[in-house]
């Protein structure tokens, strides 16, 4: 395992000490402080601090394996995704086969909660979670980086900037995948493309499937992706708290050229991804895989064809299709009304209004795109089919 040492996740005989870690850490220990105590942390943080890794410690004692530290900290991670939804369904998870490792492959829209989402789906199916491939841009802090690879993470190096050092560092990423499906019988869960889908229409990137590959290059890309069990996930959400952030995005990118993300961005945005109201959210787990897929390109659309058409549209969907440019009558879009009860659709109408109003006139319409995408490429493949 020496040579996936700089990106794997931490074994069970790590976890006693990385815990240690973590209760003597001043930064980790003040986000707790914020996120549980919000108007004491300030003046009083120096005293609550001790008070919180006190408590924490009670709570991790005894724990020795990544297994016990999920059960126990399940309970705390449920509340947190129903404080913040309406409701989460998953469907398909009964398809999956205990005992075979699998490569979940899924629609990309929250920097945590998309494989959150996944992991509650799979935790509560009674199966064992998958690893999860992290970008290190998000693992800045030591402690950010611990409490991910505490929770099954492995580090995708994305900030490398040399050709050579690249190549390196995905062929060490495509045989730690490989080596995890086929060799230690673990599940992993990535990303169908880097960066969120920030204006909801969601696309596989073709470059993560032949990276699946790299490690194998002398073996048909086919039977290399057969043998990883792919299965394509669908994530829903009904509402994305982030949607103002992404609108701001896409227009400061259309208007100027370029993006550049502030101090802290990133913590803003999976703090409000996690904390944020999202109104109902569904995961859907597709059929695995199994065909004869010769090319990435081939793989792709597999995989786009599944994750577009198990996405679940929500009412609020057709409504900002509705009101969108990206209308196309051949595609024949029933309206809103038609598909959805008064009390539902009244419901989504002031949710929908107090987002459009909450955001400036010239951003809307990169807010609406958002909402509208999913739609339009569900009907298109519809109408392909």
């Amino acid at each position: 395992m020496g040579e996936f040492e700089a990106i794997r996740p931490y074994n069970d005989a790590e976890v006693p000490a990385v815990l240690q870690r973590l209760l003597s850490d001043d930064a980790f220990l003040t986000i707790l402080a914020r996120y549980r105590y919000p108007r004491l942390s300030g003046p009083f943080g120096w005293l609550l601090r001790p008070l919180i890794a006190h408590r924490l410690a009670r709570e991790v004692t005894g724990i020795r394996s990544v297994v016990q530290l999920q059960d126990k900290f399940e309970p705390y991670v449920d509340r947190t995704i129903e404080h913040a939804t309406d409701g989460v369904t998953y469907s398909g998870v009964e398809r999956l086969k205990p005992g075979r490792a699998y490569l979940f492959i899924a629609n990309h829209r929250d920097i945590v909660m998309d494989p959150a989402f996944c992991n509650y789906a799979i935790y509560h199916a009674k199966l064992p979670t998958p690893r999860i491939a992290i970008g290190d841009n998000l693992l800045q802090r030591p402690f950010v980086s611990d409490l991910m690879r505490l929770n099954k993470s492995f580090i995708v190096h994305r900030s490398i900037s040399g050709r050579r050092e690249k190549l390196a560092a995905y062929n060490t990423l495509s045989a730690y995948i490989n080596h995890s499906i086929r060799e230690d019988r673990e599940s992993v869960w990535i990303a169908q493309a880097e960066g969120r889908a920030k204006d909801g229409n969601d696309r596989t990137d073709s470059a993560i499937l032949k990276m699946f590959h790299m490690s194998r290059k002398d073996e048909p890309f086919a039977e290399v992706s057969r043998e990883l069990h792919l299965i394509p996930v669908s994530i829903s959400y009904e509402y994305d708290p982030c949607d103002q952030a992404k609108a701001r995005e896409l227009y400061t990118r259309a208007s100027t050229g370029e993006y550049r993300k502030a101090p802290g961005e990133d913590d803003a945005s999976i703090a409000l991804g996690i904390t944020g109201y999202k109104g109902r959210v569904h995961i859907n787990f597709g059929a695995e895989l199994e065909g004869e897929y010769a090319d990435a390109k081939l793989l792709a659309a597999e995989l786009d064809r599944q994750i577009l058409g198990n996405y679940r549209l929500f009412p609020v969907h057709y409504l900002a299709y509705e009101m969108s440019d990206l209308r196309a009558p051949e595609l024949a879009v029933p309206t809103a009304e038609s598909l959805f009860g008064a009390e539902e659709l009244q419901k989504a109408r002031e949710e929908w209004q107090r987002r459009l109003q909450a955001c400036p006139s010239e951003q809307r319409p990169y807010l609406i795109l958002q909402y509208a995408n999913p739609v339009l490429n569900q009907y298109r493949l519809r109408q392909a089919g």
